[in-house]
């Protein structure tokens, strides 16, 4: 077996390697903002708050919560129960400590697992099934399979609950770090196993580690998300990112990022809203 094939079965423990390193740069970062966010900061950005709507008396299943800024904001939002999902240990170990130091505990609970084994971590019993589930920003390309993810979206939705996903577009993920060059098909033809150093939020975090990556089209995303029974409501792509986290990118007049040479040439982010049918 080559190192490579290794890289690719051992998956899960090289990402969460990966993530758990980058853990403690992100909660510092300007990026994260947490001392804003203790303040009462929102992490949430337009496009995903426009889709989620009213949060009142709401259950949410949020997967790939990261350290779980989002899973409070929309507790903070007036969901009436979060679940957050994540891989990392040490992030879910800083989503407690945040949650714990909001006060929101009751309102709250962080899981972590490989999304893949959620079942054997939350109950599928009707009277547990959420009314939403939600993911955002970095979450996708490290799916292997995204018909899986799919089935698990809808077997945790209520009948008529919703799905919503905000993005980064897989157009980004064709071009080389600096975007000046096509490197990997839009298409999911392999895996994509690289040397990461630093982390977005800190390019110049001490840290280097393997990942493994994925790159799925958005037919692949909405034909996964059709097949188990979800039906899309709303499909939406901007020619922006709302984070600075990309190299080469310039800032524009309303806020956002675009990448330099390229501003509103390509897609940065796309949004979709689906209903559980059945």
């Amino acid at each position: 077996m080559t190192d490579k094939d290794s890289a690719i079965a051992d998956f899960v423990n090289i990402n969460r390697r990966l993530w758990n390193d980058k853990v403690n740069y992100h909660v510092v970062s300007p990026m994260y903002n947490v001392a804003g966010f203790l303040d009462g900061a929102d992490s949430l950005n337009k496009i995903e708050i426009d889709l989620l709507g009213d949060l009142q008396g709401k259950r949410i299943l949020h997967l790939q919560c990261h350290f779980g800024l989002d899973s409070i904001s929309l507790v903070r939002h007036g969901a009436q129960h979060v679940t957050g999902v994540d891989l990392s240990n040490r992030a879910i170990d800083k989503a407690r400590e945040l949650a714990e130091t909001l006060n929101l505990t009751t309102s709250i609970r962080f899981i972590c697992c490989n999304i893949y084994d959620l079942q054997e971590h939350l109950s599928c019993e009707q009277d547990e099934l959420f009314d939403i589930v939600f993911t955002s920003y970095g979450v996708v390309g490290w799916l292997p399979d995204i018909n899986k993810w799919a089935s698990l979206i809808s077997q945790y939705l209520k009948p008529n609950g919703i799905f919503i996903i905000a993005e980064f577009h897989p157009v980004l993920w064709m071009f080389d770090e600096m975007f000046t060059h096509i490197e990997e098909s839009y298409f999911n033809q392999r895996t994509i196993v690289c040397q990461c150093n630093g982390t977005y939020a800190n390019r110049n975090a001490p840290i280097s580690n393997l990942s493994v990556e994925w790159n799925h089209s958005l037919s692949e995303i909405i034909q996964a998300l059709i097949n188990h029974n979800l039906r899309i409501n709303v499909l939406q792509e901007f020619d922006y990112s709302s984070y600075d986290c990309f190299l080469n990118s310039v800032k524009t007049d309303d806020g956002f990022y675009q990448i330099k040479g390229l501003e509103k040439k390509i897609p940065m982010t796309f949004a979709i809203k689906a209903t559980k049918t059945v």
